[in-house]
């Protein structure tokens, strides 16, 4: 699903790192439950493959047994980065959430909205919204088969 939004220079992020209360609703989502953030970002990002619930859950999970959930949301961070091709490294994005997961989060979430996604719609949402993926049902025939 190929989705427009804001144009943007080749390889660069709309949306700065440290830009996280341009968007507050998005920032507050973040700083009070940032599962949801990263299940959000997760379903649009793995294209529907891997749901909310499931990606927010397994953050959940890591973060309060481990302390290493930003390893978790770093991996979609690299994987949007990639898809998109903006600038960046798979080191840099790892550090990025270790620092400030938050900021990082915040703005993998911008750059969605940015690319014209309505995240909180999930990647199924945005696909009726844009009527793409709508399945066909098999043609019917008139009259039934006759030989």
């Amino acid at each position: 699903m190929e989705v427009k939004g804001k144009p943007q220079a080749e390889g660069e992020w709309s949306t700065g790192f440290c830009d996280s209360c341009s968007d507050c609703s998005s920032c507050c989502m973040t700083c009070w439950c940032p599962c949801v953030t990263v299940g959000r970002i997760a379903e649009i990002v793995d294209k529907g493959s891997t749901s909310c619930c499931a990606a927010g859950a397994l953050y959940m999970l890591l973060t309060w047994f481990t302390g290493c959930g930003f390893i978790y949301s770093c991996h979609y961070r690299t994987k949007m980065r990639k898809q998109y091709n903006l600038k960046g490294s798979e080191c840099g994005d790892c550090f990025k959430h270790f620092c400030c997961e938050r900021c990082a989060l915040t703005q993998a979430y911008r750059e969605l909205t940015n690319r014209g996604f309505d995240v909180p719609l999930g990647w199924q949402g945005n696909a009726e919204r844009q009527n793409v993926g709508v399945a066909m049902g098999a043609p019917v025939v008139q009259g039934g088969m006759m030989r």
